[in-house]
């Protein structure tokens, strides 16, 4: 009896172990057909670009800016500011050199200028600005002013800003952006 079970169930076995491999061979030609699939159009993607203008390329890297520019969110990049910032710091300018896809993240190139009393401030936002995964700043220039209101410094940082969320669903990399808020 115990044979006979035995015998049953190694059968079924089989005929389950079959019917997978089956299944896995289908899947198999299916993934293969799209990999041509993507292969061909991509050649064909390739065949496209070479026979646009110049006129029409910089038509497409203009559309291509366009919607990278609503896949920046600048009310995230306030409030990210906003966490990064001591009160004894003010941004004084910000403008966004270039927006761009690096693998899956978006990313925007910013020129951030700030203004502080003492050296000592600017130092702490810079470390928290480091530290929140958000910033990689880099001080370009700093520039004494006075005016009625007493002595300051306004200092100018280069700033790649990557947000936490979402990336950009272009594939064409760098897209510039020239100007921005100040």
């Amino acid at each position: 009896m115990l044979l006979l079970i035995g015998a049953v169930i190694g059968v079924y076995c089989l005929a389950r172990l079959n019917q997978n491999r089956h299944q896995n061979e289908l899947l198999a030609t299916g993934v293969k057909e799209r990999e041509d699939e993507i292969s061909r159009l991509h050649g064909e993607g390739e065949k496209v670009q070479q026979l646009l203008t110049p006129d029409q390329k910089n038509l497409l890297t203009a559309a291509h800016k366009l919607v990278a520019n609503k896949q920046f969110g600048w009310s995230r990049l306030f409030a990210d500011l906003e966490q990064v910032l001591p009160g004894s710091v003010s941004a004084s300018k910000i403008r966004v050199e270039n927006i761009y896809q690096d693998g899956d993240r978006l990313k925007a190139d910013l020129e951030l200028g700030v203004l502080a009393r003492d050296y000592g401030s600017v130092m702490a936002m810079l470390q928290s600005m480091q530290n929140s995964g958000l910033f990689r700043a880099e001080l370009r220039g700093q520039d004494l002013e006075k005016n009625d209101r007493g002595t300051y410094t306004e200092y100018t940082f280069r700033v790649i800003y990557t947000p936490t969320y979402g990336a950009a669903t272009t594939t064409t990399g760098d897209v510039a952006q020239n100007g921005g808020a100040q």
